[in-house]
C-alpha cells in the first residue's frame, strides 16, 4: 500500500487520541488541586510507564523498555536503514497539566498504530520513544542524555534532586539496575532523525490564532545561582549612604536587564531572576546577604556568550559601587540546537498539504529534541496552548489544535520515512 501525504485520506482517530490523553492524564493526578504529580522515577511515572507499554502492546507494536527506563514501541520498516524517531516523554513537573510531553508520545503512537491498522510498512523503521525525566527531576534530560551517551558512571552515582534523593536510589526502589542506563546509548549512524510533537507552553500560536507551529530553532540557556554579600545592620540607626545593602545590588541588577539584552541579546534572548532570597530577611535589618537564581536563554551560542560576560561584567560594576562581594555558580548550560533544514521545509509542505496555517517560530524552552539534536537531525512540531499556560492544571490545548498536529505528524512520518 502507498499513502502519500497530498493524496490519502488517513487521519488518526482523534477520539482514541483523547481518549489516551485522559487516560494517562488520571495515573498520578491529586484530587485536591486537580494537579499531575507523575515526577521521574516515582510511582506514579512508573505506573505511567507500565500503562504506555501496554498501550504499545495493544496496537500490535512491541513494547520494549531499555535501561534508562526510556519506553519503546516500533513500526518495523521494509529496510534496513537508519529508522526514524519519535516521541517525547510522560513525566511531569509537580501539579501539573496533561499535555507537556505526553501529547507528544501517545499521539507518536497513535500515528504508528494507525499506519499498522491500514497496512502501511514504511521503508524506514518508525520508533516511538518516551524518555525519561525530560522535567529534569535530577538535574538533567535523564533519558534522551542516556540515548545520546552523554550519561556516565560518574553522573549516576552524583545526580540528585533538590530535596537530595539520589538517582540511583530511586531507580533501585523501582527495581531497576542503574548502570544499565549506560547501555541506553545509541549509535547515531542508526539514527536517520527525531521528530516530536509538543504544545508550544507560551501565548504565540493562541495570539496569532495558527493551529501549528513549526520550529527552526531550541533555545539554548545558562542558569547561575548568584550571591550579593554585603552587611547586616540596624535599618534605623545606619544612614543610607554608609550601607552595604545587599538588596539594593539585587535591585540595580534586575533594572540592568533589559538594558543588558537590548545591547548584548537579540529578540529571541530572555533573561529571568526567578528566585531570590533575602538574609537575615528580618523587616528592622538591612540585608546582608542575598540569593538569585538567574535564567538567560537564547537560540545563538555566541549570543549566549555575550549575554554571560555582560550579566557578570554589571554585577561585578554593582559590587563595587555598592561596596558588596560579588560570585556566582554556573548550576547548568545547555547549547541552542537549531532543527534540521530538511526537516523544517518537509513539515512546512507537508502542513500545506494538509491545508494547515503554520508559523515559523523558536522554542523558548528545552526538549529532548534539543539532547537528540546534537547526534541527529530533528524537528518539532507545536500545537497552541490556551493563554500560553503551562506546567499547570489549566494547560490546554484545543482537541481540534491536536488532532491537527497529530496529523501533520502522522504525514510527516510517512514521507520522512521514505527518503534514501
Amino acid at each position: 500500500m502507498s499513502v502519500s501525504p497530498a493524496s490519502s485520506e488517513i487521519r488518526v482517530d482523534i477520539e482514541r487520541l483523547k481518549a489516551e490523553i485522559l487516560e494517562l492524564a488520571n495515573i498520578g493526578r491529586h484530587e485536591q488541586d486537580r494537579g499531575i504529580y507523575r515526577m521521574a522515577f516515582t510511582d506514579a511515572d512508573m505506573q505511567g510507564k507500565r500503562w504506555l507499554r501496554k498501550q504499545i502492546d495493544s496496537a500490535g507494536l512491541e513494547s520494549y523498555m531499555d535501561g534508562a527506563a526510556n519506553v519503546s514501541g516500533c513500526l518495523e520498516g521494509s529496510s534496513n536503514l537508519p529508522r526514524i524517531l519519535v516521541g517525547s516523554h510522560i513525566d511531569t513537573v509537580p501539579c501539573a497539566g496533561a499535555l507537556d510531553g505526553a501529547l507528544g508520545v501517545i499521539s507518536g503512537l497513535e500515528c504508528l498504530r494507525r499506519l499498522r491498522e491500514v497496512g502501511y510498512r514504511p521503508h524506514r523503521s518508525l520508533e516511538l520513544i518516551a524518555f525519561s525525566d525530560e522535567e529534569g527531576r535530577f538535574g538533567g534530560m535523564f533519558g534522551s542524555q542516556a540515548v545520546c551517551g552523554q550519561i556516565t558512571p560518574d553522573k549516576l552515582n552524583t545526580m540528585s534532586d533538590l530535596d537530595g534523593t539520589l538517582l540511583q536510589d530511586e531507580m533501585k526502589r523501582q527495581g531497576l539496575e542503574p548502570l544499565a542506563a549506560l547501555d541506553a546509548a545509541r549509535d547515531p549512524e542508526s539514527i536517520a532523525g527525531y521528530l516530536e510533537l509538543h504544545i508550544e507552553q507560551g501565548p504565540v500560536l493562541d495570539r496569532l490564532q495558527k493551529p501549528i507551529g513549526i520550529v527552526d530553532e531550541i533555545t539554548g540557556l545558562f542558569t547561575w545561582s548568584v550571591c550579593l554579600r554585603g552587611e547586616a545592620n540596624h535599618a534605623g540607626t545606619t544612614p543610607m549612604d554608609l550601607r552595604n545593602d545587599a538588596f539594593m545590588g539585587l535591585a540595580d541588577f534586575a533594572h540592568e536587564i533589559p538594558r543588558i539584552l537590548e545591547e548584548n541579546g537579540s529578540q529571541r534572548s530572555r533573561a529571568t531572576i526567578g528566585k531570590a532570597q533575602i538574609l537575615p530577611g528580618a523587616a528592622n535589618t538591612v540585608p546582608g546577604l542575598v540569593e538569585f537564581s538567574l535564567d538567560v536563554r537564547d537560540t545563538s551560542e555566541s549570543i549566549l556568550a555575550d549575554l554571560s560576560s555582560a550579566c557578570r561584567k554589571a554585577l561585578q560594576a554593582i559590587a563595587r559601587r555598592r561596596k558588596l562581594m560579588f560570585e556566582f555558580e554556573q548550576k547548568s548550560y545547555i547549547p541552542p540546537v537549531a532543527c534540521s533544514p530538511l526537516f523544517v521545509e518537509q513539515l512546512t509542505a507537508t502542513a500545506q498539504c494538509l491545508g494547515l496555517d503554520c508559523h515559523k517560530m523558536p522554542s523558548g524552552a528545552a526538549h529532548d529534541a534539543q539532547i537528540m539534536g546534537r547526534i541527529v537531525p530533528v524537528g518539532m512540531i507545536f500545537v497552541p496552548s490556551k493563554n500560553g499556560l503551562s506546567h499547570s492544571p489549566a494547560e490546554w490545548t484545543a482537541w481540534s489544535d491536536i488532532e491537527a498536529g497529530a496529523n501533520l505528524m502522522l504525514h510527516s512520518l510517512i514521507a520522512l520515512s521514505n527518503l534514501e
